[in-house]
């Protein structure tokens, strides 16, 4: 067998295919291809954003509580001088790369009961408890317009669920920059072959034949317009700027039509696993997600692991630890032993969540220093802590060291004020008058942005960003 010379890593480039597989597919990317990659500079650091969201809340029993000790979500002391809780304790080796937050929430929804929440958890906008609704651009989306001429797919859109459910009842965390949900995939060979798998050779025919339909399109438009009222013309523009978005979408995907997929090892991986298995299908996930950073297909993800209110597949995630569904653990509280199993629920979560972060922590940053989690912000909480509790957000950030972010932390805004105990019936805790209010979520956003390279004067109504972290 004649034996195949090295490669020439000076001259291998993204165009170069690996063949003798049912795919043409290509080389991972390596720091000696830097220089054939045009979008980039040399040198030019990469930056990544992953949110992850979970529903219904997290335990927060009363100090008088015995499982306040155990099952508490929020750590017990402050600064570099706390502990975790059992809910906590899978990610104590990592205690050194994330910060946990307490007392951030967004304004504009505090009063609104917390199964509307998902929607506005990465927008902070006014989406309201009832009546007309309207959100705006997602935190992730910023960043995806600012990285994404950078890579393949602007961002991936992930969701347990998938689709973009309803309003006030959304499956995705993902919104255009006109508000409007990004759909969630949630199949993972969908996802799998999406990212890394070219079936065809007929793209760029298709692409042309897109091409043409949207500038025809885009000339009747701008014909039909002249003999439109004005409110007819607000409803047009709005329908032009969805036709201007698929213009760039596909003006991007015929420059990178000829530029071949890159090749990684998935035979770990059960691409049809489903939320039956949840381990193993939230490990899929998270796995994606992490081949995605490191083929540097994306720089932007997010997650929606459930939607609100205990709708959907999501909602038998909690078999993972033996229990039927997920969403009735908050309600189950005040029955003896509520506040563990609904910590053990939390603290499953929790574990998943820490292997992600791991996965990026081992992984040497490609072309660069530190590891992939030093260049990486992971984002990951809930929009309601106490039951039904639109205020003091369980937020839990991590990675981010090549960016300034000190981590080792609890910040706790809000003290000792912190609501919480198990509902009993009578009003609930979204509609009890609070002395105090949080601190914006936004704020948090905004020094987010700032960190990972954007030019953002203002995120969701914030315009100066939180200190101290």
């Amino acid at each position: 067998m004649k034996v195949p010379a090295p490669l020439d890593m000076n001259t291998v480039d993204r165009r170069r295919f690996l063949r003798g597989s049912a795919f043409a597919l290509a080389l991972p990317w390596f720091e000696s291809m830097a220089m054939a990659w045009p979008s980039e500079k040399r040198g030019e650091k990469r930056r990544r954003l992953a949110c992850v969201y979970f529903p219904d809340g997290v335990p927060m029993p009363l100090r008088e509580d015995p499982a306040y000790e155990d099952w508490s979500w929020f750590p017990h002391g402050r600064g570099t001088e706390f502990r975790f809780t059992k809910c906590m304790d899978p990610l104590v080796e990592l205690r050194d790369d994330f910060t946990v937050f307490s007392g951030l929430s967004h304004p504009a929804v505090r009063d609104v009961h917390g199964h509307s929440n998902a929607d506005q958890f990465l927008t902070g906008a006014d989406t309201g408890a009832k009546g007309e609704y309207s959100n705006g651009v997602s935190l992730d989306q910023v960043f995806a317009a600012h990285a994404g001429e950078h890579t393949r797919h602007d961002s991936l859109v992930l969701s347990t669920d998938g689709g973009t459910g309803t309003p006030r009842g959304a499956h995705t965390l993902s919104f255009s920059r006109t508000g409007r949900a990004i759909p969630g995939e949630h199949r993972p060979k969908r996802i799998f072959d999406g990212l890394f798998v070219k079936k065809d050779s007929a793209a760029e025919k298709r692409l042309a034949m897109s091409r043409s339909a949207l500038d025809a399109l885009l000339e009747d438009a701008r014909s039909l317009r002249k003999s439109l009222s004005r409110e007819d013309r607000e409803t047009l523009e709005e329908y032009l700027e969805s036709v201007r978005a698929t213009e760039l979408k596909v003006e991007k995907a015929r420059r990178w039509a000829r530029i071949p997929l890159p090749k990684v090892k998935a035979e770990h991986l059960d691409l049809e696993v489903s939320p039956d298995e949840p381990r193993e299908y939230l490990q899929t996930i998270y796995e994606l997600m992490y081949l995605a950073f490191r083929t540097d297909s994306t720089r932007t993800a997010t997650y929606q692991i459930g939607r609100e209110n205990g709708v959907g597949r999501s909602d038998v995630l909690a078999r993972a630890v033996g229990f039927p569904l997920s969403h009735q653990l908050s309600h189950e509280t005040k029955n003896p032993g509520g506040w563990e199993r609904f910590g053990i629920y939390c603290r499953f979560l929790n574990e998943e969540f820490g292997r992600f972060v791991q996965r990026l922590k081992d992984t040497p940053e490609p072309g660069g220093e530190g590891s992939m989690l030093d260049h990486s912000l992971l984002l990951f909480g809930s929009a309601s802590s106490a039951f039904h509790l639109s205020r003091n957000y369980p937020l839990i950030l991590a990675g981010g060291k090549d960016m300034g972010f000190e981590h080792g932390r609890y910040v706790n805004l809000v003290g000792d004020r912190a609501f919480g105990g198990a509902w009993s019936g009578g009003r609930e805790p979204w509609q009890q008058e609070f002395s105090y209010d949080d601190v914006p979520l936004s704020d948090l956003y905004l020094l987010m942005l700032r960190r990972l390279g954007v030019d953002a004067e203002s995120f969701g109504g914030s315009t100066t960003p939180l200190k101290g972290v």
